[in-house]
């Protein structure tokens, strides 16, 4: 049996760690998570999706602040002898005595097809740059950003209407099977990890505050690229009357129109103006209210 730790976060990471649970080939040693975090209007400390799954089936939890400083979490792991390490969005840097503690690897799942979209927003960038294509893939981890050999990767197509939960979800379901042949091939020597070209290497930066702002002297299809890049998580927005109104819904049309006026409202919704083509919303979220219909939204402006 396989002795795994497995170091994730977020939802996207559960269906691998349940996969990895329910086969009879690993064993999950532990899983380390990040701390618990303030949540919702009450803001009450709440569990990852992570560490819900590890209670819910006895998994001991480790919960450091930052590992790199923690000798005793360390220490708790050089205890446990792992073959492996696995890191899916854990959301900390691994220093190099960590990367050691493994007997074989320390392996990352990484949502793109490196060298493309190295660091922590691969699925967001792939959209909202237009790609038709992205994928997930195994590597070995190392000191540097996403720079290790790759082990296996799968292509992945990203649909023109497709938003990030959606390609979220999708990897979500794509990982576990790839994550554990991964595994097993290292374990038994019948796979050999290929360094990484360098031709073609761009980072996945974070999403600035500025890049959430719709600009509409843009062309429309890059702007319902963002749309369906940040849904509902910052949202693509812009200022109506003072108000600020996220876009979660759109589709690119064909007309002319000034940038940013509203040229036609229509059943499905409303017609704006871009620097090429024209934009039509579909659904939105005004500040201070529900998700509604772009035409509902601006019947109630009338009113």
């Amino acid at each position: 049996m396989i002795k795994v730790v497995f170091f994730a976060t977020p939802q996207i990471a559960v269906k691998s760690l349940e996969y990895l649970y329910n086969s009879p080939d690993f064993e999950i040693c532990a899983v380390v998570t990040q701390p618990d975090r303030p949540k919702g209007r009450g803001h009450k400390l709440a569990f990852s999706p992570v560490k819900e799954f590890a209670i819910l089936h006895d998994i001991p939890v480790l919960q450091p602040a930052s590992i790199r400083k923690e000798p005793e979490i360390i220490s708790k792991l050089k205890a446990l002898e792992p073959d492996f390490f696995v890191t899916f969005a854990f959301g900390q840097i691994l220093s190099q005595e960590v990367l050691d503690v493994p007997k074989f690897e320390t392996i990352n799942l990484h949502a793109s097809l490196l060298p493309k979209y190295r660091g922590a927003n691969p699925i967001q960038r792939a959209i909202i740059n237009g790609d038709r294509e992205t994928g997930i893939c195994t590597m070995i981890t190392e000191l540097g950003l996403d720079s290790g050999a790759i082990c296996l990767s799968e292509k992945i197509e990203i649909p023109c209407n497709m938003n990030c939960e959606q390609l979220f979800e999708y990897v979500s379901e794509k990982s576990p099977e790839l994550l554990a042949r991964t595994l097993k091939e290292l374990y038994n020597g019948t796979l050999t990890p290929t360094p990484q070209c360098e031709n073609g290497v761009c980072t996945a930066s974070k999403l600035t505050k500025e890049e959430t702002c719709i600009d509409w002297t843009k062309p429309a299809s890059d702007i319902h690229n963002l749309v369906r890049g940040i849904y509902k998580s910052p949202c693509a927005s812009f200022v109506h009357d003072g108000k600020l109104i996220k876009v979660l819904e759109t589709k690119v049309v064909e007309g002319e129109g000034a940038c940013g006026d509203f040229m036609q409202v229509t059943k499905e919704g409303i017609k704006v103006g871009c620097g090429k083509d024209c934009l039509m919303l579909l659904k939105v979220k005004p500040e201070g209210k529900g998700e509604m219909s772009a035409r509902d939204w601006y019947n109630g402006l009338r009113k």
